[in-house]
């Protein structure tokens, strides 16, 4: 199922990858996390992101996705979909909104 993700089902992960970030215990989580880090974009990466991706991880796990190396599997397909696909590329784009710090820049293409 991993290799053959359609469209659909790498919206409808995505989506769901958003709907459990913010599940309170996980808006909860990601909050604290962000206080804790300050304005240090280091900390802010140590506290924010390893939060995301086990979020990430446990999603993407019920698509046949497991562990890390199934979560690199589903971004790098996702990587590939989002340039033909705008819906892809924006919840994306939301999900790395909840692990980037905040940036003065204007430019779209971060490092992740």
């Amino acid at each position: 199922m991993a290799h053959n993700m359609n469209l659909e089902t790498a919206r409808k992960i995505l989506i769901d990858i958003l709907k459990a970030i913010a599940l309170p215990e996980n808006s909860k989580k990601l909050s604290e996390a962000k206080s804790l880090s300050g304005k240090e974009t280091i900390k802010f990466f140590q506290q924010v992101f390893p939060i995301v991706m086990e979020i990430q991880m446990n999603v993407v796990s019920n698509y046949g996705f497991s562990g890390r190396e199934g979560l690199i599997q589903f971004e790098q397909l996702i990587r590939e979909q989002e340039t033909s696909d705008p819906e892809i590329a924006r919840l994306r784009e939301q999900i790395r909104a909840t692990y980037l710090p905040p940036m003065n820049s204007t430019s779209p293409d971060v490092l992740i």
